[in-house]
């Protein structure tokens, strides 16, 4: 199933920049509003190091998409600060109906989510009945509500394997290269939408082998969501938790890191030691589009976060009919994560995550 083309989608415009004095009084307003507001900041890997500083920082978390739904489940506040991308949003707002979700810009999209438009998907889906619908984290509500499963990349394997085990054939969306890797990995009888990620989706083999060539005694970490030639040259593959951890188990002096740049803030401090490097987006001469920095995530912006409580706009509503829907799916992620039985029914799924 054919997607949106990469090259025909409009990249926001970063967000302008503060100075120092700006930044500073920007930082206080949204620290004092987060006490008044009862609420947390949730923040990904991928966001600006300020702002995962700051998340730590106001006993918030900094994490990847998995931890990022279980916090926000978990955590007191009835308010919820999402700084991330707008299906990050949504499933704080599946997972917590009653909290308040936030985002500093709602505009804050991804390039997957974009490629898999929910009514084309669901008649791919139609025109595979048979199949158990298994769908990556990084897609719409909608989308989640007609899956069986929801899947992060750090899980992803795992539950397709279990499936296959089952004798269960998979239809996957929306990324085709952790499509591809998962069928490699388990055998698995697949069918895949034809999604890719604007960042990921431009690493490339040649201009990593040359850099490979520079930096012998270098590890290359690579995100799964990459093409099939650069994951191959990879010493671990795995998602954003997975990349950290790795960077800091392995004896290398020095990782080449193939993800998003904003993963580095965490990796210094998990490994002030490490020498990190970018892996390349193009090669000699080449032009990149996202340059390894997601576009969208650049707009949860300090400025904007200092913002986020005073318009209507910025909360995150899901229909309830939507909601209830793509809640057994992400339970069910969230069950298989934390080892026990999936439940198999809206009012379970309720009942489990309350």
């Amino acid at each position: 199933m054919l997607a949106t083309d990469l090259r025909r989608l409009t990249l926001p415009e970063p967000p302008p920049s503060l100075d120092p004095a700006a930044r500073d009084a920007a930082r206080a307003r949204f620290v004092r509003r987060l006490r008044e507001e009862n609420a947390v900041l949730v923040a990904h890997y991928y966001t600006d190091p300020e702002i995962q500083q700051l998340a730590d920082e106001t006993g918030g978390c900094v994490a990847d998409s998995l931890e990022m739904a279980r916090f926000g489940k978990q955590h007191p506040a009835t308010t919820l600060v999402v700084a991330g991308v707008r299906f990050m949003g949504e499933t704080a707002k599946i997972l917590s109906p009653d909290k308040r979700v936030l985002m500093p810009s709602t505009e804050a999209t991804c390039s997957l989510d974009l490629s898999c438009p929910p009514d084309q998907f669901a008649a791919f889906c139609d025109a595979h009945p048979d199949r158990t619908v298994v769908v990556y984290a990084n897609t719409s509500a909608a989308v989640k509500a007609r899956a069986d499963w929801v899947v992060t990349s750090s899980i992803a394997v795992d539950v397709v394997a279990h499936l296959h085990a089952r004798g269960e054939k998979i239809l996957w969306a929306p990324d085709r290269h952790l499509g591809r890797y998962v069928r490699e990995r388990t055998g698995a009888d697949m069918v895949a939408w034809e999604g890719a990620c604007i960042v990921h989706d431009e690493f490339r083999h040649r201009a990593l082998a040359m850099l490979k060539a520079s930096f012998p005694d270098a590890a290359i970490l690579v995100h799964p969501e990459s093409p099939e030639d650069v994951v191959a040259m990879a010493d671990v593959v795995g998602s954003t938790s997975q990349l950290i951890r790795a960077c800091v188990e392995l004896p290398h002096p020095r990782v080449i890191v193939a993800t998003d740049r904003g993963i580095f803030h965490k990796m210094k401090q998990a490994a002030p030691h490490k020498d990190l490097i970018i892996a390349p987006t193009g090669g000699d001469s080449a032009t990149c589009r996202a340059c390894a920095t997601c576009p969208w995530m650049k707009l949860n912006a300090l400025g904007a976060l200092a913002e986020v409580f005073d318009s209507p706009a910025n909360e995150i509503h899901v229909p309830a009919d939507v909601s209830r829907r793509a809640l057994r799916s992400l339970d069910r992620m969230l069950a298989f994560s934390a080892g026990r039985a999936p439940v198999r029914n809206a009012a379970a799924c309720e009942t489990a995550l309350n």
